[in-house]
């Protein structure tokens, strides 16, 4: 076993993958020794060990890459060579959107450890966890849609189960059942986008695809093909039209679920969705109908945030918001943009990772999610407040927090690539959203109704959202080596595609 890889009877995969791969699936047998000898938290512990271990991992495979070739690493699977099996293609993108998966869901993990306490199945619950990450660890990390597509599934799966964890009444069956059923037709469409580029190009390798497709003629079959692309990532990445299942699924789930979804689930499948249109298509295809779809989610999602009293609700609606600005820097086309994209991606799942976690620990005490009824709870859990606080400001872009530096890269490099009047929706929508976070932090600060009371959450959910918050204000005052990072990725993805397609065709 190398730094890049783990092989098991010549079947490789990347080491970070191997780590969540397996840790899953010694997960049962962990529960069964933890109920056999009756010692707590060893569940708890096992799933903070492999989140940690992936973390680590994905360290030494950003090693691995910076001292291979071109910063691209190729591992075929099952021994075959790529294009003709399957593989992973590492560069700098799959490395970056790695190490953002492995920090949060380490984050998420030890946060769980006193918030999930209360709850049955813990067994089921850090098994689907760990093969969620995994899930998604393996769809950044893919040189092909069939491997891509496998580790979607892996990912969905995972995530439906655990929309529906809490089973005891009806609305997260419902929501489980809402998400996989958009997810599932999705999934259709993506199998009908990978049938068609396989009939024109005779391959599914992402190498292949580029060589083969991009810069063609607009034909019915590239609309076509583009069409399919969008609504089979989009459903997951919750653009609007195709949010719907979001504002369910994300209120009730447990909230370290939430986090997760809103914090890298939903950029997965952004990730997916730009990885797939730089491979196939010419920026200039899809420049106006991505900015038009950034206009579209980010104003209908705010101005229904602004409707909402359920205060994971607001939350879920502020991340298809969020996914608005994104789709900015896709539809500006360039390395700028795509940088802003990704630095957006890390900096909103710390933002909304805190946010869904510190409102997680108010409902975890005062048992409402209604806004209104949270009245004075500023007072009572003042820890958790100001986290959720920090997290707020972030979201709305407000200087001094890392939410201002990447909607500062977003807004400019919309201005900079013809899109001023999508640059000024931009910051029209960050203004309109601060609307709906202050309410919900003077509503915080009020006086609280006669008999109402609470105290602060247990000391490792305020330990880890407050070293978030303080993630928050640390690169929103010195942003360099993220912004560094991110700048790697995009030219990665934007200015590396010749060596991209060479690593693997030569």
């Amino acid at each position: 076993m190398v730094a890049q890889d783990f092989i098991i009877n010549g079947f490789q995969l990347p080491l970070p993958l191997a780590v969540l791969l397996l840790g899953g699936l010694a997960s049962p047998l962990v529960g069964i020794l933890s109920r056999k000898f009756e010692v707590k938290k060893i569940q708890e512990a096992w799933m903070v060990i492999v989140s940690a271990s992936a973390l680590v991992t994905v360290y030494l495979l950003y090693q691995t890459v910076k001292a291979t070739a071109n910063e691209i690493l190729v591992i075929g699977m099952w021994g075959q060579a790529p294009p003709l099996a399957g593989c992973f293609e590492i560069d700098m993108l799959s490395v970056f959107m790695a190490g953002s998966i492995g920090f949060l869901g380490l984050l998420v993990a030890v946060y769980s450890v006193s918030y999930m306490e209360r709850e049955t199945r813990l067994t089921e619950f850090y098994t689907l966890v760990t093969f969620m990450m995994a899930g998604m660890t393996g769809i950044v990390m893919a040189g092909d849609l069939f491997t891509l597509f496998v580790f979607w599934e892996l990912m969905g799966l995972s995530s439906y189960a655990l929309v529906a964890f809490l089973k005891r009444t009806w609305g997260p069956i419902e929501a489980g059942f809402k998400y996989l059923m958009m997810s599932a037709t999705a999934g259709a469409f993506l199998l009908l986008s990978m049938a068609i580029i396989y009939g024109m190009t005779g391959s599914l390798n992402f190498a292949v695809i580029a060589d083969s497709l991009r810069g063609a003629p607009s034909s019915p079959w590239i609309f076509i093909l583009f069409s399919t692309l969008v609504v089979g990532f989009g459903v997951k990445s919750a653009i609007v039209p195709l949010h719907t299942w979001l504002p369910d699924a994300h209120p009730e789930a447990p909230s370290p679920i939430s986090a997760l979804l809103s914090g890298i689930v939903i950029e997965t499948g952004l990730y997916a969705l730009t990885r797939v249109l730089f491979l196939a298509f010419e920026p200039g295809m899809f420049k106006l109908p991505m900015a038009f779809l950034a206009v579209l989610t980010m104003t209908l999602a705010n101005v229904t945030a602004l409707l909402q009293s359920d205060i994971k609700r607001m939350l879920a609606y502020s991340s298809i918001a969020q996914i608005g600005y994104m789709l900015m820097g896709l539809a500006a086309g360039t390395a700028y943009g795509v940088m802003g994209l990704f630095l957006h991606v890390f900096n909103h799942s710390i933002m909304k990772g805190v946010a869904f976690l510190a409102s997680g620990s108010i409902v975890h005490e005062t048992g409402t999610r209604d806004i209104k009824s949270l009245r004075g709870v500023g007072k009572m859990m003042p820890l958790t407040s100001i986290s959720l606080f920090i997290a707020l400001l972030g979201l709305g872009g407000v200087p001094g927090t890392n939410g201002f530096i990447s909607k500062y890269h977003l807004f400019s490099a919309a201005f900079g690539s013809g899109l001023g009047w999508l640059g000024i929706m931009g910051v029209l929508n960050s203004a309109l959203s601060m609307a709906y976070y202050l309410r919900v932090m003077q509503v915080l600060l009020g006086s609280p109704d006669k008999g109402f009371k609470a105290h602060e959450a247990p000391i490792l959910m305020v330990a880890v959202t407050l070293v978030m918050a303080v993630i928050i204000v640390f690169l929103g005052v010195w942003p360099a080596p993220i912004i560094s990072f991110a700048t790697d990725a995009s030219e990665a993805l934007v200015n590396g595609l010749s060596t991209f397609i060479g690593a693997v065709l030569g």
